[in-house]
């Protein structure tokens, strides 16, 4: 008898594997209902004199990056310092500050990573050159890779006399 013959049992009715059935496909569904609710979003009730306010907290709150965490802006992040951020960039909004005031109190604060577009200058022009330049060396590198196969390919096909001599004669003997 095989070791898997062992856990099977033998005889399985058709209701005993109906009522298996559902009972795998209950379990199945209630976790992925709890795993769905596990997942919530950070809720945070502000009231706000008008719905521009309420249309620029929601805008800064996305293209402003959380210090903590790796690629989640300030509106989908649940960290504390998330949190914290929100409540500044709430209370900033309140005081009438412009958008490029909270921004710049924020990089003074935080540093160039909290921004998602970083601006340009000195310190962060690698951000933005850095892909062109790896993608033109790329488009380089490739171009001179294939015109090296292609001179290659071109000094196979010459034959010297030898060569072609001992093909005349393979191919005369046909």
């Amino acid at each position: 008898m095989s070791s898997l013959m062992m856990y099977v049992p033998i005889h399985i009715n058709g209701a005993a594997l109906r009522r298996l059935m559902r009972f795998l496909v209950s379990v199945m569904l209630l976790s992925a209902i709890w795993l769905n609710n596990v997942n919530a979003g950070p809720v945070d009730i502000f009231q706000f004199k008008d719905e521009t306010t309420k249309l620029r907290f929601q805008l800064l709150s996305k293209e402003l990056r959380c210090p903590k965490c790796q690629n989640q802006n300030l509106a989908d992040s649940n960290s504390k310092i998330a949190v914290d951020l929100r409540k500044n960039l709430y209370n900033l909004l309140q005081e009438g500050k412009s958008d490029q005031e909270i921004i710049d109190f924020m990089v003074y604060r935080y540093g160039d990573f909290v921004l998602y577009r970083p601006q340009m200058k000195k310190q962060t022009l690698i951000l933005w050159f850095a892909p062109l330049i790896i993608l033109l060396g790329f488009i380089i590198s490739l171009v001179v890779v294939l015109r090296k196969r292609s001179k290659v390919k071109a000094s196979e096909l010459n034959l010297s006399s030898h060569e072609q001599t001992n093909l005349d004669d393979i191919l005369n003997k046909k």
